[in-house]
């Protein structure tokens, strides 16, 4: 039996997050020209929306930036069809950016811009109805903000998220759609509570679909769908941010499949985690219900350890799971004396319906710990395989877990094995030249014209969880 050093440094899910970069020299790279649109107009389009209180991109306001810059809290912004090359950053609050157009109003970052948006500490602010590419981080992206929105997106090729919310509260990102991130399309990091909803959106041609580290509490995602990425909905535990462990999320009622896309650009971590549906790496006390999971080449439900190799601070004991991230930051951080392995713990896997799934459609495991000592359950789920055998049997829902149950060696997940995987895998591809579905034409916003502008509420909404039911394959 390898020694745990020697399994530490076999690790399945390192911890690097550094985008590889490398490429495909020999392959043709397809056109990075933004879609072709009109010149922004002179005058933007009639509304009905009252002049007092509305900024129009470019009839009153030459660049979207001179109009956040003079937009107080309440305001909205309009913008015009057409290309706007340009990086904005907002720090004003409860101010609404909505574009008229989601397929034609075009932040291009021309791969030299940083973020689409970046908003700075400011509350309230929601950004709508609009796309953003080619940028060299971010499409969207809210740090600091105690009220975040984002309605009708279209995040599509840029350099590291798609769709950004980091150390952020009472969120909903909704109706939106990103493809061709390095890391993840869809990411809410270094929050607890994070009182966040993801609903209705489409993840592909990403490393990751949905990536969450040290996110949780009252964090839902829902009635998505993440197909065609590295991997789907990943999240994980880990110091190198604060707010440790992850926690607490809900995902239900999601389409997650064929998630083995061998051409995406990717960082180290969706490499490892490549051939995944819902990987939870790390995490804690999460629910992952009533989703359909299919065609993946390891596991369609995984509960996997997540190896950080240069910790900031001690993995913190059960005692600790509930405190918030306002109060662990006061915390001193403790240098451990070597890495460390999150293990998953307490999670619940039910209701869900998953077929072909290759190495197993439910699985757990651990790379020195106990199984029965994680406290992970599953129940109700409708599968064929499973790691370790017979694991609904091993470690059912409400009653407590032990060795006795049975064979918890017999199948196992034996997740070192995957090192030798992600060695031999596809390389990261240039996120700048990597192949990508054409920019679909998606759904407008309902009257952007004419809508009022509604700040983000730090509330995010209420879900009817009890109502989401398994969703329908896709063919």
């Amino acid at each position: 039996m390898r020694s745990l050093r020697t399994l530490f440094s076999l690790s399945i899910l390192s911890v690097s997050m550094i985008a590889c970069g490398s490429s495909d020299e020999s392959a043709v790279a397809p056109s990075t020209e933004s879609p072709p649109s009109e010149a922004p107009a002179t005058d933007a389009p009639t509304t009905v929306a009252p002049a007092e209180g509305v900024l129009n991109v470019p009839a009153d306001y030459a660049t979207i930036q001179e109009a956040v810059d003079a937009a107080a809290g309440g305001d909205l912004i309009l913008i015009a069809p057409g290309t706007y090359r340009e990086a904005v950053q907002v720090t004003t609050d409860n101010i609404v950016i909505r574009g008229l157009d989601r397929n034609t109003v075009i932040m291009d970052g021309n791969f030299e811009f940083d973020n689409g948006f970046r908003v700075v500490g400011a509350s309230g602010v929601a950004i709508e109805n609009m796309t953003a590419m080619n940028y060299t981080k971010n499409g969207f992206f809210w740090t600091g903000s105690n009220g975040y929105r984002g309605s009708y997106l279209t995040a599509w090729r840029n350099g590291d998220y798609g769709i950004y919310a980091f150390d952020s509260v009472g969120g909903l990102l909704e109706h939106s759609y990103a493809a061709g991130s390095p890391d993840a399309g869809f990411y809410i990091g270094q929050c607890f509570p994070c009182d966040a909803v993801i609903r209705n959106v489409i993840a592909e041609h990403n490393g990751l679909g949905y990536s969450g580290t040290n996110a949780g509490g009252n964090l839902i995602i829902v009635n998505s769908v993440f197909r065609n990425n590295r991997a789907g909905i990943v999240p994980n535990s880990g110091s190198y941010e604060l707010c440790y462990p992850q926690r607490k999320t809900t995902i239900i009622g999601n389409q997650v499949y064929s998630n083995n896309q061998p051409d995406t650009p990717a960082i180290d971590v969706a490499i490892l985690a490549m051939g995944n549906g819902i990987l939870n790496a790390g995490g804690v006390q999460n629910v992952i219900e009533r989703n359909r999971v299919w065609d993946h080449d390891k596991t369609g439900i995984g509960l996997v350890p997540f190896l950080e190799e240069d910790a900031n601070d001690v993995i913190p004991g059960r005692d600790a799971w509930e405190t918030d991230c306002a109060a662990q930051k006061q915390l001193m951080p403790v240098i451990p004396d070597g890495p460390l392995l999150w293990d998953s713990h307490d999670n619940e896997v039910l209701g869900n319906v998953l077929e072909d799934n290759r190495r197993a459609d439910i699985a757990v495991g651990s790379a020195g710990t106990n199984l029965w000592e994680l406290g992970n359950c599953f129940e109700d789920n409708t599968f064929s395989t499973s790691a370790p055998l017979d694991l609904e049997t091993l470690a059912p829902c409400g009653s407590p877990l032990s060795e006795s149950t049975g064979d918890w060696l017999a199948g196992d997940l034996n997740v070192i094995t995957w090192l030798v995987d992600a060695e031999t895998a596809p390389p990261s591809v240039d996120w700048k030249t990597a192949s990508l579905p054409d920019i679909p034409q998606l759904e407008n916003m309902p009257d952007a014209a004419t809508a009022p502008a509604t700040p983000a509420s730090a509330v995010p909404p209420a879900i009817d969880l009890a109502s989401i039911v398994v969703p329908d394959k896709i063919d």
